[in-house]
């Protein structure tokens, strides 16, 4: 049982590798982007806009694999009230921060992204 609790512990680890990976690359491709764009466009304000949502979904999608590596983390580790209390702590701050970041890319409440979503045609494709 010691081995599958420091495999499962490696992995954790790796998670949180690959979480902070993507956020790393997501602000590396959303700059080259926004360069790029800006560059080519001229139009500089849309170049921001896409660039801020980029940013946005790319610390989305690390912050996810965080909380996954947090949940994995403390599943393995013993088991007292502070590591538990801990655990909720961080997902609460990561899941309002997803929350908060969704909403600024979808620019709208997540119960008004159906009503958004009719109004323009259907769920974006543009990323």
């Amino acid at each position: 049982m010691e081995q599958v609790h420091a495999y499962i512990e490696i992995l954790a680890k790796l998670l949180e590798i690959v979480g902070v990976a993507i956020i790393l690359g997501g602000v590396v491709l959303a700059s080259i982007r926004f360069i790029t764009a800006g560059m080519t466009s001229r139009d500089w304000r849309t170049s921001y806009e896409r660039y801020r949502a980029n940013l946005g979904r790319g610390i989305l999608l690390g912050l996810e694999l965080l909380v996954g590596a947090d949940i994995i983390g403390t599943i393995t580790a013993p088991l007292s009230w502070t590591s538990v209390g801990l655990l909720a702590v961080i997902v609460l701050i990561r899941t309002f921060l997803s929350f908060s970041l969704e909403t600024e890319i979808e620019g709208c409440w997540p119960w008004q992204r159906k009503a958004s979503q009719v109004q323009n045609g259907g769920p974006s494709t543009e990323r």
